[in-house]
């Protein structure tokens, strides 16, 4: 889950995103039916281990997590889309606790129907990061 935890931790660190979704309403794994709106969903796509000869100790990985998001209309779908890629693409570095970061989009997916006639889009993002072995 450390994708996750990586690009969670600078989605809540974007001012301009957690003005327009709060904090709170950015979860992993799944959201509650009676979520507000709009809300962020984060999950890892794929995982996957450089492999070496010789195992040190962290271990070279790049995780795929998708960001979908949840709003009202697909207007603030947009919206808020930009804001995720704003807040997540090209950040490189330390981030959550994770050594040689980088994140790089991925690909959006296409628009899809949210319970409760919501608006729903999945933004995907490549993450590199050392992970502890």
């Amino acid at each position: 889950m450390s994708g996750v935890t990586i690009v969670g931790a600078l989605l809540r660190a974007s001012e301009a995103l957690t003005a327009v979704v709060p904090a709170e309403s950015i979860k992993a794994g799944r959201l509650p039916d009676d979520v507000a709106l709009p809300a962020i969903l984060l999950r890892t796509v794929s995982s996957l281990e450089w492999q070496a000869l010789t195992r040190g100790a962290t271990v070279p990985t790049t995780d795929r997590v998708a960001v979908a998001v949840r709003a009202k209309s697909y207007r603030d779908q947009r919206a808020v889309i930009r804001l995720i890629v704003a807040a997540c693409a090209g950040q490189t570095g330390s981030i959550a606790g994770f050594e040689s970061v980088a994140v790089l989009t991925a690909g959006t997916g296409p628009d899809g129907i949210g319970p409760g006639d919501s608006y729903e889009q999945t933004q995907d993002f490549r993450v590199s990061f050392d992970a502890p072995a």
